[in-house]
């Protein structure tokens, strides 16, 4: 979902405004206003829920780059020692 939802969420809302605030023509039975309150109203909550997915899927993956490493090392004089990493 993420930046597309937000995307496309932008794009309904300015769709929803267009239709409510510059189209004047109507239908029979059918007002374009109307539609364009809902598309401001889903775009405003499909903004909300995409910010939301894309803000937890931001701090996951700062989680996952997070490694630590215990490991034995050696060196050129045949002397062994432990060492802990930590990589970010």
């Amino acid at each position: 979902m993420g930046l597309t939802g937000m995307g496309f969420s932008i794009v309904a809302m300015a769709v929803g405004a267009v239709m409510y605030w510059a189209v004047t023509a109507q239908g029979h039975g059918f007002r374009l206003s109307t539609v364009g309150i809902i598309l401001m109203i889903v775009g405003a909550v499909g903004l909300v829920i995409s910010t939301i997915v894309f803000g937890a899927s931001r701090r996951s993956t700062g989680s996952r780059r997070h490694r630590t490493y215990d490991r034995q090392v050696t060196d050129a004089q045949g002397r062994s020692a432990a060492v802990h990493e930590e990589v970010r």
